[in-house]
Parts: C-alpha cells; structure tokens; sequence
C-alpha cells in the first residue's frame, strides 16, 4: 500500500510467506495486478480464510474500576469469535435483535506473522503488527437457567465486531515487545474513550502467553487485548440505529462503522 500515493496492490502468496519479512520492514514483494485507488476499494478486515479470532479481556484498571472490581485481577481470561463477526471498515454494524445493549469498546488488536505453539521466549517475535478493533458487546445477554455470563451471545453476534483497516508492522512500532500508543472512541464525534496500551494490566507478551499456553496461534490469528473504560455499560448510553462509531488506535488508523437497523 502506497498511502502518499493513495494505492494499493495485492502481495503475491499468503501471509505465512510475507509475513515475517514485513514485520521487519521489507517492502520489496512480488505485486499481482496493477495498483488501486484506496477510494475505488472495500476494505475487508485484516484477517484471512483460517484466521482464528481471540479476545482476552480484564486488561485495563481504569475500565474495571468503573465496573466495580476492587483487586486487580491475577490473570486475564479469554474468548473466540467465529468468523461471522468480523466486519471491516466501512461496513455496517449490525444491532441484534437479541439485544437492546449494544456496547463499544475499542481495542488494540495483535496479527500473528508466525507459529507460536508453547510459551517460551517472547511471542512478540512471532508478530505481523497492529490493527484496530472493536469488541462490540451485547451487555443484557445471560444465561436464562443461571443469570450468569453468556459469553456465546456477549461476543459471538454476527456482524458486530469492526477490525481494520489495516495493519501497520511491527517495525513501525520499535520492534517486538510492548508498545504505548493512545488508543480512542469517538460515537458521532463525542469521545467516549480514550487512554493508552502502555496502561495494560497484562502486557502483550503476557496476552499472548495466556493464548499459546492454551492454544497454538497461527500466522494470520488475531488477539484483541482489552478495552479501558468509557464504554456504554458504565453510563447507559449504548450503541443505536445511525450512530457513526470511529475506533482509532495511534499508528494505525482511524475504524469507522454506521450502526444499522435493529431487526423488528
């Protein structure tokens, strides 16, 4: 992608090929095609046809303060999200009928360029770069035997979860390890969140960690690392028909979604 330019151009193999040179800041790949104007374009998120998406969450004090907790947690925790949900910058974000608590909440999100099957050494290494999500969640989903968490329909809903628009490289950022960047909401131009990645309870390292000792990511997998606090579920004022949603990370780029119609 050539931003001064305003073009891109399709790489040539899959990620498992360019991606630990691009980590690096290699830039000299085979190109297919001839180049595009980013305006005549859909962007699609930034995953591919066998990416798995993680989540771990409890990863910011501040947002955990404002929902009442009072020690910090010894240990984040997790979840996956099917494919469905996943929507790229630019498309609609759909509002579930299941759901009349439709909440936002901006995260950095980490591209794998390799395999990283155990815990050992430092899964930094192991990463493409950095894109922006949001972890849409439907607040008001329990489960009907118990009234406890119902994480399935929290964070499975087709369509509500935006990622994009692209990935900026681990070199642009200094390397492997943690980074410090703002990371921010805005609904219809209001903020409603803002703070930075070097807040973290858990670093990257360490979310990472919890995945691998769990799971193998592969090249292409995505882990979104927690939100901070401002989201809807503290003040009421959750996500609606029309609303213009803008997640933007530093370094990144700026995720911009419209809430569609709620279903009748």
């Amino acid at each position: 992608m050539d931003v001064d330019a305003g073009t891109l151009q399709p790489i040539r193999g899959g990620i498992e090929q360019w991606g630990p040179a691009a980590a690096n800041g290699t830039t000299d790949f085979e190109k297919v095609g001839s180049p595009l104007a980013m305006d005549d374009v859909r962007w699609l998120p930034p995953i591919t046809p066998t990416s798995t998406i993680v989540g771990v969450g409890m990863n910011y004090w501040s947002h955990l303060e404002k929902l009442g907790v009072t020690e910090r947690p010894k240990t984040t925790l997790g979840f996956l999200k099917p494919q469905v949900a996943i929507i790229g910058h630019g498309d609609v974000l759909a509002s579930p009928a299941i759901t009349e608590q439709l909440d936002f909440e901006v995260e950095l999100v980490v591209v794998m360029a390799e395999s990283v099957g155990r815990v050992g050494g430092r899964p930094t290494d192991a990463v493409l770069g950095y894109t922006v999500g949001n972890d849409v969640s439907a607040r008001d989903a329990t489960t009907p035997m118990s009234g406890g968490l119902d994480l399935f329909s929290i964070k499975a809903l087709g369509g509500t979860t935006p990622v994009g628009p692209w990935i900026t490289t681990r070199d642009e950022f200094g390397g492997a390890g943690q980074i410090d960047v703002g990371i921010s909401l805005r609904v219809n131009g209001e903020e409603r969140q803002r703070d930075r990645t070097g807040k973290m309870i858990f670093s990257i390292d360490e979310c990472l960690e919890y995945v691998v000792a769990r799971m193998p990511l592969t090249a292409g997998d995505i882990v979104f690392t927690g939100t901070t606090d401002g989201v809807g579920f503290e003040d009421g004022r959750y996500l609606r028909e029309g609303d213009v949603v803008e997640a933007e990370v530093e370094g990144v780029g700026v995720l911009r979604n419209v809430v569609g119609a709620r279903p009748a």
